[in-house]
């Protein structure tokens, strides 16, 4: 190879180390803003609220807004019709079991009950004396069949009219307080019409409903303690004497009822009150607040916090690990968790919504959802 060959040759090799080493930067810059552009676009850390999931020691109590009736309530209305003829009473009187409280006219009644008890003691003299005729076979035994007939007929009849004389006076069906008089002398009352309503108010009964993840605290029989802002400063023992068969799938409640000694008359229907029921000896849980547990259709969630490594300026980082939990009851606004979450883990409270599973966290714990067992529940 001559001189001028070999010199040519060199510069083609110099130029295609050029290119080559050109290509190779190109490619790792593009790699570089590639990187770049990639963790440009990675989620920026979310600011959250935690706490620290911790054990403690819960008394099994069900609380719950209950509602007060009367153990026996009812509307009293005329069955017939008629002229209001006397009233036996004043509005709020407590009455005993059959007391009269409204008559009505029943003279035209009592008219058609004398002529049918003359017809009464007419067919029995003929019922009689027919009877003292067939032992002489001066009539056939049709005859005296036909007169006992008669005489039932009749009598049944008088039974009726002294019924339908007795539906003319409106009576107390059971002891208990009345309400406002709603009927005056001389009125005409139609069937159905109310004159006044009728309440039992010892004992008194409480429905309340309790949620199906606390349907195992109830049991019939069991006590519970009431109190309402009706009657400030007292407590009333009270029984469970009712659980409904089923839950209501609309709110996925258990309706429970309880009675309720009510001697003094200091509480009445219609009262809200507040339901509280404890069971058993205190057990150990560990607890959340509420707010830190996210509740869906398929299952209770809650987001967990995660070391992954130290920020430049050396506090640690944290990432969202999701997780399902099982929970347990609830008080107040507390709520046990029974799997899934360990005493000692870093739980997300505030902030949720924003996570999914590895997204970075930032915490601030200035502002925390609330977290008492105990929170004060106010009249409706």
């Amino acid at each position: 190879m001559t001189e001028g060959n070999t010199k040519r040759m060199i510069v083609m090799l110099v130029i295609a180390g050029a290119i080559m080493g050109g290509v190779v930067a190109y490619q790792g810059f593009k790699n570089r803003m590639i990187a770049r552009s990639i963790l440009a676009q990675a989620d920026p850390p979310q600011t959250v609220s935690t706490t620290v999931a911790r054990e403690s020691s819960w008394q099994p109590t069900l609380e719950a807004l209950g509602t007060f009736s009367a153990s026996e309530q009812a509307a009293l209305s005329a069955e017939v019709n008629g002229l209001v003829t006397a009233v036996h009473f004043d509005s709020g009187e407590e009455v005993s079991t059959g007391q009269p409280l409204v008559e009505l006219n029943p003279e035209p009644l009592k008219a058609q009950l004398a002529e049918l008890e003359v017809q009464v003691m007419l067919a029995e003299l003929t019922l009689r004396r027919d009877q003292s005729q067939i032992k002489t076979q001066s009539i056939s035994h049709s005859v005296v069949d036909t007169d006992t007939a008669t005489l039932k007929g009749i009598q049944a009849q008088v039974r009726g009219q002294r019924a339908r004389i007795a539906q003319k006076t409106i009576a107390a069906p059971f002891p208990g307080r009345l309400g406002i008089r709603q009927v005056n002398l001389g009125q005409y009352l139609a069937p159905g019409t109310t004159v006044v309503t009728l309440q039992r108010l010892d004992p008194m009964l409480v429905d309340f409903t309790v949620p199906q993840s606390q349907i195992g605290l109830i049991r019939i029989g069991m006590k519970a303690v009431a109190e309402s802002s009706a009657a400030p400063g007292r407590t009333f023992e009270a029984t469970v004497t009712a659980i409904e068969p089923q839950v209501d799938t609309a709110t996925r409640n258990l309706m429970v009822r309880a009675l309720v000694p009510n001697p003094d008359g200091a509480l009445l229907p219609g009262v809200f009150t507040t339901v509280r029921i404890t069971d058993g000896q205190p057990r150990q849980y560990i607890t959340l607040p509420n707010a830190a547990v996210t509740y869906n259709p398929f299952g209770a969630t809650v987001f967990i916090v995660k070391e992954a490594g130290r920020e430049a300026d050396g506090t640690p980082k944290g990432v969202a690990e999701q997780r399902f939990i099982t929970t347990g009851l609830t008080r107040g606004d507390q709520v046990a968790v029974l799997q899934g979450v360990t005493v000692g883990e870093t739980v997300v409270t505030a902030g949720q919504l924003k996570l999914h599973n590895g997204s970075p966290i930032r915490v601030n714990n200035q502002v925390q959802p609330s977290d008492n067992p105990n929170p004060p529940i106010p009249d409706p």
